[in-house]
């Protein structure tokens, strides 16, 4: 399956007292890139989320963000035991000591340890627990990217369906070019004799010589094996592409420059700027793919 670095995942669950949402995406990168961010009382966790985005994202640079919040208020505890204590210890030292004002509520709760409320790494579950909907997203995130991956391939078909048309066109025009080639080299050559006799073989060899090297046949097969090599990834399940295609338009773009230099054709030039175009547009949409 084709697959698009571009993509976003989501996914929420609970943690504890806590509601957990992960946000996942990624954007284009020749390597695997990771970019956590994570509240505080998840930073010691980091390591498990990196290797579960390591497992499931083979390119591009992965952006993932987690947010968490309680589920509901959580009620704050008065510790009494605590609470008579102080009171009783305040009290004690306002009477030794004559002091005004007496003893009030808030003074009792404003001492420390008579109020507490739960810590955070009381309520944020466990890194299994964030893993689990880490992964939740990262799966989101790969249903994301086949389905982008999949308007993507179906383009690139088209597109070498274009180049495989534009090849055609060429082998087509390429005998007809050394025909021409032929015919005006004949005439040059009784031209600049002016009627001294040729010798008809000589010219044969030259002319021979001459058609070997405007020959285009042997690029065009290999452009031809490209292609197909090209439209047989593009089918393979499983395993990323992005890369190997970029090395097969590159011997395509290879055997391209060589049929335009040997090619001594305006119409097989026009072409060959057509097919550099093409293979320069695919370029662009496979830098998308994993």
């Amino acid at each position: 399956m084709i697959r698009s670095m571009t993509g976003f995942g989501q996914a929420e669950g609970a943690m504890g007292t806590l509601h957990v949402v992960v946000d996942v995406r990624t954007v284009n990168h020749r390597f695997f890139s990771p970019s956590i961010k994570l509240p505080g009382s998840f930073a010691r966790w980091e390591a498990d989320v990196r290797e579960a985005m390591r497992q499931k994202v083979s390119r591009g640079h992965v952006t993932l963000t987690v947010r968490s919040e309680r589920q509901a208020e959580t009620a704050i505890t008065i510790d009494e035991a605590r609470f008579s204590a102080v009171a009783s210890q305040l009290k004690g030292l306002v009477e030794r000591h004559g002091l005004t004002g007496g003893v009030d509520l808030a003074s009792v709760l404003r001492m420390p340890d008579v109020m507490s409320a739960p810590r955070d790494d009381d309520e944020t579950g466990s890194a299994a627990d964030l893993v689990t909907i880490v992964s939740q997203a990262l799966d989101a995130l790969a249903r994301s990217r086949a389905e982008e991956g999949a308007r993507l391939a179906e383009v690139l078909r088209q597109r070498v369906d274009q180049v495989e048309a534009a090849l055609g066109r060429i082998a087509a025009r390429a005998p007809e070019r050394i025909v021409a080639h032929r015919d005006r080299l004949r005439a040059s050559v009784k031209e600049l004799a002016e009627g001294v006799a040729v010798d008809e073989t000589r010219l044969a060899q030259e002319i021979a010589i001459l058609a070997d090297r405007m020959d285009v046949a042997e690029e065009l097969d290999r452009f031809h094996a490209h292609l197909a090599a090209f439209r047989g990834t593009l089918a393979e399940p499983g395993e990323p592409v992005g890369k190997r295609l970029g090395f097969l338009l590159q011997e395509m773009l290879r055997e391209a420059n060589t049929t335009g230099s040997k090619a001594a054709d305006a119409a097989i030039l026009h072409e060959v700027v057509g097919l550099k175009e093409e293979l320069e547009r695919i370029r662009e949409q496979v830098e998308n793919l994993e």
